[in-house]
């Protein structure tokens, strides 16, 4: 049965979120395949896709069936229907209950005893030693923001070392494995890493992958696949044409790794290697601690399917999203969703705490029991709409139109929209020091906020940190010059730096190994 019900709920993904990969070889259609085809999407009123098949050459037949039949109109149609007419709430009926997650499903790295921190990291480095751990990254955005067309994990953020978010990333995980492999004595310990990607980032990050030998780490244990897309809908409801022979696209947001775990095999992957604990994130985050033992651990220890990490929020007007409890279910609700007196609630136990300050950093665990679930409920996952300038071709004219104001939407779904099938006890949240976890890259160079900039200074303050912590002394000319690199290939979290007790160092600096 169960075999039954994940073939068939593949199979709708199929259909649901395409592939972006391009076809190698394009066939013309036979005359009664294209009929076929053609009916349905006139069932679906979406008969303006062939608009221009006539006038095609045949390699341009073949591609534009091929893309066409990888899509259920009718399907694209329920979904759009219901992301632009979401449910409206009962006249009389009540507002959710929005509480804080209850005190049994959160721990804080900030005030939890130390002894359950060094058991939390403790049993979280047995994992790993038992092969049992993996890493999933979502890395689908390309750098447009920061200047760039290359895949955002490709970026200098500007260190002395001039090392690249995947270069900073790779490091981690080779340096909890080693931290694993040193624990227990053993020769080797295995966290393969799953890399998300999207049509067309995927080509270029396997490309720089490949170039830098996959930092260190074994190309086998590195999983790159690619996340779905869906059509790009007109205002008027209908499948927009980018060009005579392609329909517009857009990557189906983070929420798409779900179905894109099953679609590519990585999950098929995880259970052959005896996977049982995963770490989801997204790349732009230079501070992230991949497969955090620490987070392992905990999430374990809790026997949850779900666990997140967030940073307290700084203020009440931070535009963050929030873990909250909706109606009794683990949930994010955002910053635009909630009142300002509920914004400002201070916290009854802690009265100088907002009571509604767990912000959302996009940092998941998963247990692989759970993501082995995902046929039985992906598809009921929602899609939200993202309204977009999107060029596309007029079907009567058959001119290209770049609009000046947003003439379409993009359906995307969120990676925590699966947040509120889950009971509370099987989920938790563990709340982590900003500037050691969450530093994100969004913005161009000098914005002054989520940007190259703050990223870079972020690490390296960080790592004067752990020089610091260590017994050394950091000395700088300036403020602005005032920070230590520090190798994740030598300290994951400032562990191993013993050798620079009493010792000076003059920032910046890099530290990249004992000496």
């Amino acid at each position: 049965m169960a075999a039954a019900v994940k073939g068939g709920v593949s199979s709708l993904l199929g259909k649901l979120s395409l592939s972006s990969g391009e076809v190698i070889t394009a066939r013309e259609p036979s005359a009664d395949e294209l009929s076929a085809l053609k009916e349905k999407y006139q069932q679906a009123n979406q008969e303006q896709v062939f608009a221009f098949y006539d006038s095609l050459s045949s390699p341009d037949k073949g591609a534009l069936y091929a893309q066409l039949a990888d899509i259920d109109p009718e399907r694209i149609n329920e979904i759009t229907k219901k992301a632009l007419n979401p449910p409206a709430a009962n006249e009389g009926e009540s507002a959710p209950k929005v509480e804080p997650l209850p005190d049994s499903a959160t721990a804080s790295i900030l005030d939890s005893e130390k002894e359950d921190i060094e058991k939390w990291y403790s049993s979280g480095l047995d994992l790993v030693a038992e092969d049992k751990v993996a890493v999933v990254l979502m890395a689908g955005g390309q750098g447009t923001r920061l200047g760039s067309s290359a895949p955002k994990g490709c970026f200098n953020i500007g260190l002395p070392s001039e090392k690249s978010l995947f270069q900073i990333q790779a490091e981690r995980i080779y340096r909890v494995q080693q931290l694993a492999q040193q624990k227990h004595g053993k020769e080797k310990a295995t966290i393969p890493w799953y890399v998300m990607t999207s049509g067309p980032t995927r080509g270029p990050t396997e490309k720089y992958f490949e170039e830098h030998k996959y930092f260190g780490l074994e190309k086998e244990n590195v999983f790159i696949f690619e996340q779905g897309i869906l059509p790009c809908i007109s205002n008027e409801g209908k499948i927009l044409l980018e060009s005579k022979s392609k329909i517009a696209v857009a990557p189906d947001g983070n929420g798409g790794i779900y179905q894109a775990l099953i679609t590519s095999s990585a999950l098929t992957d995880m259970r052959k290697r005896g996977i049982e604990h995963i770490h989801a994130y997204c790349v732009d985050n230079c501070l992230v601690k991949v497969a955090d033992p620490t987070f392992i651990g905990f999430a374990a220890a809790k026997n949850v399917d779900i666990a997140t990490k967030v940073v307290r929020k700084r203020n009440a007007k931070e535009p963050v999203g929030l873990i909250i409890s909706k109606n009794g279910k683990p949930d994010v609700v955002e910053y635009s969703e909630i009142d300002n007196d509920t914004a400002e609630a201070k916290d009854a136990k802690h009265g100088d705490l907002l009571k509604f300050r767990a912000a959302n950093i996009v940092n998941h665990y998963y247990s692989f029991s759970f993501l082995e679930s995902i046929p039985e409920w992906a598809q009921d996952l929602p899609h939200h709409v993202a309204r977009k300038k999107i060029p596309y071709v007029d079907t009567e004219k058959g001119e290209t139109i770049k609009p000046d104001k947003p003439n379409g939407i993009k359906l995307e779904q969120f990676v925590f929209d699966v947040f509120p099938k889950l009971e509370l006890e099987k989920f938790a949240c563990m709340e982590v020091k900003r500037e050691d976890e969450f530093s994100p890259l969004k913005n161009a160079k000098g914005t002054g906020e989520d940007d190259p900039d703050t990223s870079k200074n972020d690490i390296l303050q960080q790592g004067k940190r752990f020089v610091e912590a260590a017994g050394g002394l950091v000395v700088s000319e300036s403020e602005d010059n005032s920070g230590v690199e520090v190798s994740p290939l030598i300290s994951y979290g400032g562990e191993g730096l013993e050798f620079l007790n009493s010792r000076t160092i003059k920032a910046p600096a890099v530290i990249e190994r004992e000496e």
